[in-house]
């Protein structure tokens, strides 16, 4: 079987410049990581949105506090396992989500289908962040949502385009902003209602079990984890992933997510979003300006690196990273502009049940069945990518096809987690099976 060429290798001059590459077909050397902390704000500024408050409020207005804090526990380990595993493959191989998903299960063609399902989904995310983000500026300080939409999306693409460079230095002002200007809208509400109360009074809305609360939690950031080494290929040790995981989604889902359980307690309502961007005019532009960001930003760059390894294995393509980005960019924020962003809600929810999986299946074959780790610690120590490279892995796609209908139509439990161990164990099954065999590579 025919497959592209193989990327060029960090042997390579440095990748540098505005529109850097950012190593999108090729291993980050040393060199190029960063300390932990650099990393860490990123991973808790793509948690520490606007919509961890409304999270925090639908647990709120379903459970008690203490119930609350159980689902969030639940969801969070869940979240950080994940992450955690799949990260430190990420950070150890210096790959991307979607290309090393060609040495952890997928083959070169199915990376290419992984990359472009991760694309889609994060895509339409964007869209949508986009959406929301003109639609309250333009509550906010009057003006077509149209224009703000476009202004907005525009201004993301452009912290995109220089890569993790430049949504570094964004997360280091964005999120002290949000978190700063948040707070004190959320003091000042809470401030009005004994904390000791909020903490004892029953929820306002229908009662939610364990496991909603805790499908909510690690469903909604699921994409995110799964995604962790697009972020963690910048790592320089397996210490600092687990540092940054364990600080920035616990940081994320108990302290934002848990703020807005009380602020549903004291309100009465699942709509806290509008009592923190509503404080002031100017303050609540800012939070909802800062908030949208810091993680839309992700979705964008996430989705640039998904298409890029897709270009590659569909059509041997070597696309410049930088480009697809301000192409995906636009694309983005015309469907924001136009609205479309707002009908492809139902069709991502029902899209991102595909995404668990994929991480099942990277981290079963990376950990556990290892068809290609030798491949892969020998080209690691040459700073390069395996000579041989599996073409297509049929076991796998019927692993991740299987998985992801068990996710959706078993209602039993967590269906994320359910997604992801079925994978998990379908796969390590397939691999002892012989099925995730080594005879169709070049």
């Amino acid at each position: 079987m025919t497959h592209p060429p193989a990327p060029r290798t960090s042997a390579l001059p440095p990748d540098t410049g505005l529109a850097r590459d950012d190593y999108a077909l090729e291993r980050v050397p040393a060199s190029a990581r960063y300390g932990w902390p650099t990393v860490a704000i990123q991973r808790f500024g793509l948690l520490s949105a606007l919509s961890q408050f409304l999270l925090g409020a639908t647990l709120g207005m379903g459970m008690t506090f203490w119930q609350a804090v159980l689902a969030v526990t639940l969801g969070a380990v869940i979240l950080e396992i994940v992450a955690i595993a799949i990260g430190i493959a990420g950070m150890r191989e210096g790959l991307s989500t979607s290309l090393l998903a060609r040495w952890t299960g997928f083959g070169t063609y199915g990376s290419g289908l992984v990359g472009l399902v991760l694309a889609v989904c994060l895509l339409g995310w964007f869209g949508v962040q986009s959406a929301v983000l003109g639609s309250g500026v333009a509550a906010l300080l009057g003006g077509p949502a149209w224009l703000w939409a476009i202004i907005g999306g525009l201004a993301i693409t452009a912290i995109v385009v220089p890569g993790f460079a430049g949504m570094a230095w964004t997360a280091w002002i964005t999120v002290p902003a949000f978190l700063l200007l948040a707070g004190w809208a959320i003091v000042v509400e809470l401030g009005k209602h004994p904390l000791g109360e909020l903490v004892a009074s029953a929820p306002a809305g229908p009662v939610l079990s364990l496991a909603q609360g805790a499908t909510l939690v690690a469903g909604g950031f699921i994409v995110g984890a799964v995604i962790s080494p697009d972020m963690c290929r910048f790592n320089k040790n397996a210490a600092d992933v687990v540092k940054q995981t364990v600080v920035g989604i616990s940081l994320g889902e108990y302290v934002l997510a848990l703020v807005g359980v009380l602020l549903a307690h004291a309100l009465r309502t699942g709509d806290v979003v509008t009592i923190v961007t509503t404080t002031s005019g100017v303050i609540g532009t800012v939070i909802l300006i800062a908030a949208t960001l810091k993680t839309n930003d992700w979705n964008l760059y996430a989705a640039g690196l998904g298409v890029t390894n897709a270009l590659h294995t569909a059509f041997g393509m070597r696309a410049g990273r930088a480009a697809v980005t301000v192409v995906l960019g636009v694309i983005g924020t015309a469907l924001a502009a136009l609205g479309i962003a707002d009908h492809l809600i139902d069709f991502l929810i029902l899209l991102g049940v595909a995404v668990p999986p994929i991480a099942g299946i990277m981290v079963a074959e990376y950990f556990v069945v290892r068809t290609w780790r030798a491949d892969l610690d020998a080209s690691r120590e040459r700073g390069e990518l395996p000579a041989r490279t599996p073409g297509l892995v049929p076991a796998a796609i019927v692993v991740w096809v299987a998985a992801a209908l068990i996710g959706h139509f078993v209602t039993w439990g967590i269906p994320a987690l359910n997604a992801l161990l079925a994978a998990f164990v379908l796969y390590v099954a397939a691999g002892k099976a012989g099925l995730t065999g080594r005879a169709d590579a070049s």
